[in-house]
């Protein structure tokens, strides 16, 4: 590897996309936090409970039955979580494109480069996503324990650091990465959508009118790119929150050890194609608003970043001239 690569790896550039990325996920987490709430008991509950209603119906329901606090249940640590996730995918990402070069971008390219820093996030981050979906989930368990279902509503943590020390010691290394698998195979979320959002932006950018997009530009590049994503690998995802959830799902009566392949085919034995899907339309209306807000966030608190500093190292050159 050549030193000047080796600087750009490590240059300020790659933290600034690093930090915007982590802070705008955490700004468009924060807006859209209730929907991810929905989209998670969707999930995990059974079938019949919540059947055929609307997602604003759900949210209804859930302040009824648990008070309105249920909606951002777990929100700190899940937040905690996104911006360390986001921080190490961001990095990663635009280290690997740094020693790519600029020159040749493609698709596949950035597919790859997307796949690769997915890896190192899962690798990382997936105990604080297991924590994040326990917590979550406490009102579920709570509701699961009154009718004589086993249930995680007995852990004694409320927080990420909490939930991390206990889940290591009740349940080792093998509960802290729960659902791995699944999220390893699913680095091809993000590699997808960064590599639609970055097609749809060079597009945009390169043989254009030379402007930089405006803010609904990014937020809607954003949200095409994320929509192709989930849909595609959305079956994944499911099997992703129950394994991480625990084998407590009482609906399936899951046999001790499942792994990804045998829980994608118990759903489907048991619930049908539409079980793999479940959920879905809760998870669009979340993720796409939430990946869209934190695209636009992230390029404008990118650019303005870069500007601040590339003008007070003018300010500097200045001053030393």
């Amino acid at each position: 590897m050549s030193q000047s690569k080796l600087k750009q790896v490590f240059s300020y550039q790659s933290w600034v996309h690093a930090v915007s990325g982590s802070a705008g996920s955490v700004i468009a987490m924060s807006a859209f936090y209730p929907l991810d709430t929905v989209r998670s008991r969707l999930q995990l509950e059974e079938p019949e409970r919540r059947k055929a209603l609307s997602t604003w119906r759900i949210l209804r329901n859930l302040i009824d039955e648990e008070g309105f606090e249920t909606l951002y249940r777990g929100l700190v640590p899940v937040l905690e979580s996104l911006c360390i996730s986001n921080f190490v995918y961001f990095y990663t990402f635009h280290s690997l494109k740094a020693l790519r070069g600029g020159a040749g971008q493609t698709a596949l390219g950035d597919l790859l480069l997307g796949s690769l820093a997915g890896v190192v996030n899962v690798l990382t981050t997936t105990p604080c996503w297991v924590v994040n979906t326990r917590l979550k989930m406490k009102g579920l368990d709570q509701h699961a324990k009154r009718n004589g279902a086993p249930s995680h509503s007995d852990l004694q943590y409320d927080g990420l650091i909490d939930g991390l020390q206990y889940i290591a010691r009740t349940e080792g290394v093998r509960g802290l990465w729960a659902g791995a698998i699944p999220s390893l195979m699913l680095v091809i979320n993000p590699a997808i959508q960064f590599m639609v959002y970055e097609a749809l932006k060079r597009r945009l950018t390169v043989g254009g009118t030379g402007k930089t997009p405006s803010a609904i530009t990014f937020f809607s590049i954003g949200a095409v790119a994320k929509m192709i994503a989930t849909v595609l690998t959305y079956p994944l995802q499911l099997v992703q929150t129950k394994l991480r959830h625990g084998n407590s799902d009482r609906n399936l009566n899951l046999p001790p050890d499942v792994d990804t392949v045998q829980m994608l085919l118990i759903i489907l034995k048991r619930q049908g194609v539409a079980g793999l899907f479940r959920g879905l339309e809760a998870k669009l209306l979340q993720t796409v608003l939430t990946a869209a807000l934190m695209f636009m966030a992230y390029e404008k608190i990118a650019r303005f970043v870069t500007s601040l500093l590339l003008s007070s190292k003018g300010g500097a050159a200045a001053v030393r001239h």
